[in-house]
């Protein structure tokens, strides 16, 4: 009888293994295909410090040129701050006024794409923006498996930004991301078919 309990026991977790798998994809594939850039927040939701911590923890997870981590981000959660930031991303601030929370993301120049202070290749700092796109997927793929929205301007005042928050010359600005929950669902813009963006050798 014990010999046939471990073997039942055995076949349930050998099932539960084969199966985590195909469950892990599937939530993830929900992720990808239920993020959108939201340009519409529910302004009765608010997002805790805690959340937005435990949100950034999960972008560090996300690969950097020599592990460099050059991504900065600077978050905005105050009403007065918000205020601020929403006349730095130009015509968005109708779009993004009810989101409670905004984040400056930037990249430190001349770490990814060097070498002992050494420019490694021709795209150089290219390489920073590449690690800090990277890590803002990271951002955008968790916000949304913790039931937020974002959307990542690249329209803002790099310079107020720089002023209103101390971000030093040897960080390059590149978008302010919006974070907060969806008003309404988004519609999803068509995509190209695969063969005009991809080639197989």
């Amino acid at each position: 009888m014990k010999k046939i309990a471990q073997l039942f026991l055995g076949l349930a977790v050998a099932v539960s293994c084969a199966q985590a798998p195909q469950q892990a994809g599937v939530a993830f594939d929900e992720v990808l295909a239920s993020r959108r850039s939201v340009r519409s927040y529910d302004p009765s939701r608010t997002i805790s410090e805690t959340e937005v911590r435990d949100l950034l923890i999960a972008t560090q997870e996300a690969p950097s040129w020599a592990n460099q981590e050059p991504t900065k981000y600077y978050v905005v959660m105050s009403e007065e701050k918000r205020a601020a930031i929403l006349e730095m991303v130009g015509r968005n601030k109708e779009r993004v006024a009810e989101a409670p929370v905004f984040i400056v993301s930037t990249f430190e120049k001349g770490k990814s794409g060097f070498f002992q202070g050494t420019q490694t290749n021709e795209i150089g700092d290219g390489w920073g923006a590449y690690d800090n796109g990277l890590s803002n997927a990271y951002l955008i793929l968790k916000a949304r498996a913790m039931g937020f929205d974002t959307l990542i301007m690249g329209m803002r005042d790099s310079d107020a930004l720089r002023s209103a928050f101390g971000i030093p010359e040897s960080e390059t600005v590149m978008a302010v991301i919006a974070l907060g929950y969806r008003a309404a669902e988004p519609t999803r813009p068509d995509r190209r078919p695969l063969d005009d963006v991809v080639k197989f050798f």
